[in-house]
């Protein structure tokens, strides 16, 4: 069973759209207050919140929910948000989080890994995190690789070309650690560090395998030599692997530096920004 908080017809549809073909029925609440007297009485699988509420309000819902139901899934809808309140919501293990305006296509695809998936909210630790730097521990699954995407980019204030640009060489990093090392493990987890500056913004991801040499990645396209630019793809299919293998490339295309550590199982990416955050004299923004 699902719950939705407030009145929004366009996400109401969408529940109705995607959950009662399967079984699922929604229920409504009409704010924050009135959905915690129904949380006390009744375990919903799913709830969503309204956008009438803010970030930090629906973060003070989910604290008080995981009193009664330590393992319902819950995802924050909100036209009110700020980075802390993100993260707030990451260390409570909100399911996901949007901040309008958002994608109802990326929101649809967030309910059907809530409803689907085998693991719910557990794959996401946060060990230590302010607005302009995160240090993570994520599970080497797909779909949390998903989830991580979207909290980071409701955290990121960064220019769109920026952002775009950034968030898709780090999740081609982040999937190529999770899977060369750690084999789509759910037991493994990838460690994170996101750090964001005036002039720059870093991911470094250290993944849980034993390292490699960029010279021994014939899977990848990055080893492909001169006039045969799809030896990669028949060594991937003789292994077995998914298609793809263009990863470390694309990444390095769309940021500034890419460095690996000497033993290969950890990766520095550096994007630089066109336009440098105004100095707040702040000591995090140095």
């Amino acid at each position: 069973m699902a719950l939705l908080i407030g009145n929004d017809p366009e996400i109401e549809q969408t529940l109705h759209t995607l959950l009662e073909p399967h079984g699922w029925s929604v229920s409504l609440a009409s704010d924050n207050v009135s959905a915690m007297e129904r949380i006390k009485l009744q375990n919903f699988d799913l709830i969503i919140t309204g956008s009438h509420s803010s970030g930090a309000e629906d973060v003070e819902l989910l604290r008080k929910m995981r009193r009664f139901h330590a393992n319902t899934r819950m995802i924050i809808v909100t036209d009110e948000s700020t980075p802390k309140d993100v993260i707030e919501a990451m260390k409570e293990r909100a399911f996901s989080y949007f901040a309008k305006p958002f994608s109802l296509e990326h929101l649809e695809d967030i309910i059907h890994m809530a409803v689907d998936g085998p693991c719910w909210d557990d794959g996401i630790e946060v060990l230590a995190a302010t607005p302009d730097w995160i240090d993570l521990l994520v599970r080497c699954d797909a779909n949390t690789a998903d989830r991580l995407m979207q909290f980071l980019r409701e955290i990121s204030d960064l220019p769109d070309k920026e952002s775009q640009e950034a968030g898709t060489a780090f999740r081609e990093i982040l999937l190529n650690a999770m899977e060369h090392g750690g084999r789509f493990d759910p037991q493994h987890y990838v460690e994170i560090s996101y750090v964001r500056t005036r002039k720059m913004v870093t991911c470094r991801v250290k993944d849980p395998g034993q390292g490699f040499s960029l010279n021994e990645l014939r899977h990848s396209a990055i080893a492909n030599p001169p006039g045969d630019p799809l030896r990669h793809a028949v060594v991937r299919e003789q292994q077995g692997m998914r298609p793809g293998g263009y990863g470390v490339l694309l990444a390095r295309h769309l940021v500034d530096e890419l460095l690996y550590n000497e033993q290969g199982n950890e990766v520095m990416l550096v994007k630089y920004l066109d336009q440098p955050r105004p100095w707040t004299g702040s000591a995090q923004s140095l």
